[in-house]
């Protein structure tokens, strides 16, 4: 459990949200924000976007896409990459920072260990809280990998507590449809459980790779311009393209 972590070892830490110390701690140095008198459309605001997901999945792959306009076909799934580029969304210009962690089963237990003790500890709550968004990976061709999105959705959880934080899920791999084993259904079910957007995405082919993430950001700005309220709004009536020929999109 996070609260195994001594306090003393944090000192941005209040007593009040985890999360919420760090935020005091670092603004506005991580989070992009205002300073008094400038115009946020000339500046590059910096943002960190975690992916996480089961191991061969393709979180690097989509992240490298994404970045680099680079499909890469074989990975180290032990190793987290960090990938980071200025992007311009929505005509503003952001640094991404996209941290794409490793998702093996015997890294499993080395993600909580990270959470629960010692400099581990600290690197791994830096990362989850100070990032302002997650995508969530699953492959289609895997029903394992879907049925691990809770594990890594509750690893995000334990640390964010009850603070609001954008999430996408991404069912990648669309582009072997013949081996799918997870329905776009289920994929969508799942999206509405999370509150998160769902993207069926090939990084092989790079269909609807940068729109996951545009959408991310997108999330975490509203997040922002929002921030204070208690919960999720209700999800809208989803909007979706035909999946036999671009994915499925479903925004919520």
């Amino acid at each position: 459990m996070v609260n195994a972590i001594s306090s003393q070892s944090l000192p941005w830490y209040t007593g009040r949200s985890l999360y919420s110390g760090l935020m005091e701690h670092l603004s506005p140095l991580h989070l992009g924000q205002q300073h008094e008198g400038g115009d946020m459309s000339n500046r590059i605001i910096p943002m960190k976007l975690v992916v996480l997901g089961e191991g061969g999945v393709g979180k690097s792959a989509l992240s490298c896409q994404f970045i680099r306009n680079h499909f890469i076909s074989e990975y180290d799934p032990t190793i987290e990459n960090s990938f980071r580029e200025q992007k311009t969304i929505d005509g503003q210009a952001y640094m991404l920072e996209i941290v794409d962690t490793a998702g093996q089963d015997e890294y499993n237990a080395m993600r909580d260990r990270y959470i629960r003790l010692g400099e581990g500890a600290r690197f791994r709550l830096y990362l989850f809280l100070t990032s302002l968004g997650f995508v969530l990976v699953y492959s289609i061709t895997s029903r394992v990998s879907f049925e691990k999105l809770d594990a890594f959705h509750s690893s995000i959880q334990r640390v964010r507590e009850d603070d609001v934080y954008p999430v996408v899920l991404v069912a990648n791999k669309s582009d072997l449809e013949a081996d799918r084993e997870v329905t776009t259904s289920e994929g969508i079910s799942y999206s509405k459980k999370v509150k998160a957007a769902f993207f069926e995405t090939s990084a092989k082919l790079r269909m609807n790779v940068d729109e996951s993430f545009m959408q991310l950001v997108r999330e975490v700005v509203k997040m922002k311009s929002t921030e204070g309220a208690s919960e999720h709004t209700e999800p809208d009536t989803p909007k979706s393209t035909n999946p036999e020929k671009k994915g499925c999109c479903i925004i919520v």
